[in-house]
């Protein structure tokens, strides 16, 4: 919903149904603090659709007449990949602004030229797969606990003033690399135990939504030394 919507969703069907209620479209507007004309097109949409209508839409035109044909667009990541050239100087090849050339770039992923491999110009891309469960990764951020009475921002770096520290929580992460799907969990530090029944309820989460893990792969040491049929390290 956009930041500066008057109404929620919820909002809008109470406003449709005190006007269904019987309620001036005018009346239901002011108890509602906005305008006639708004009030209006919520009224309806309603009338058409229903509690469907009262949803919030895409704001992105049906139709985009000054749009860069996608024939100038296939010439500039061609041009791109062939003659590694910038926005400024692919601008005058073919015609097009700069501030353009470098959204259509941007668009395709090939704005930035350590991206590309070498000798064919395609776009370097580490790691593919082709379905959700295929890859996972692993990883464990360690974020320190502040003691009582702040840190070392607040009460100086002095041993005499500054209380003990609270240590490390560790949070364990693991996303699909297909889908993007991501479950954490404070699980404790990185030994064998913590991270197998971390792998253990993970793999179980991502089945209740449907995903079969079937390769992992960490840069974590210590935890996954110990080794499963499905745990992959990275190469050295």
């Amino acid at each position: 919903m956009h930041g500066n919507a008057p109404l929620t969703p919820q909002g809008r069907l109470r406003l449709c149904q005190r006007i269904e209620a019987g309620w001036t479209v005018a009346a239901a507007a002011e108890s509602m603090n906005i305008s006639r004309q708004c009030a209006h097109k919520w009224w309806s949409r309603y009338r058409r659709e229903g509690i469907d209508g009262l949803g919030d839409r895409s704001s992105r035109p049906h139709s985009c007449p000054h749009q860069t044909p996608p024939r100038v667009e296939r010439r500039i990541v061609a041009l791109r990949q062939a003659r590694r050239l910038g926005p400024a100087r692919l601008a005058g090849i073919v015609a097009v602004p700069a501030s353009t050339v470098h959204r259509v770039l941007v668009r395709h992923g090939v704005n930035r030229l350590r991206w590309l491999d070498r000798p064919t110009g395609r776009v370097i891309r580490r790691i593919e797969t082709t379905r959700p469960g295929e890859l996972v990764h692993i990883d464990v951020k360690k974020l320190a606990r502040v003691p009582p009475g702040g840190g070392h921002k607040m009460l100086g770096r002095s041993t005499a003033i500054r209380p003990r520290g609270g240590g490390y929580t560790h949070v364990h992460t693991a996303i699909d690399a297909y889908s993007r799907l991501a479950y954490s969990q404070f699980a404790g530090v990185e030994n064998t135990p913590n991270c197998v029944a971390f792998l253990e309820r993970a793999v179980a989460w991502f089945a209740a939504h449907g995903i079969t893990v079937e390769r992992i792969l960490t840069d974590i040491q210590g935890g996954w030394r110990v080794q499963g049929p499905r745990v992959v390290r990275p190469a050295a």
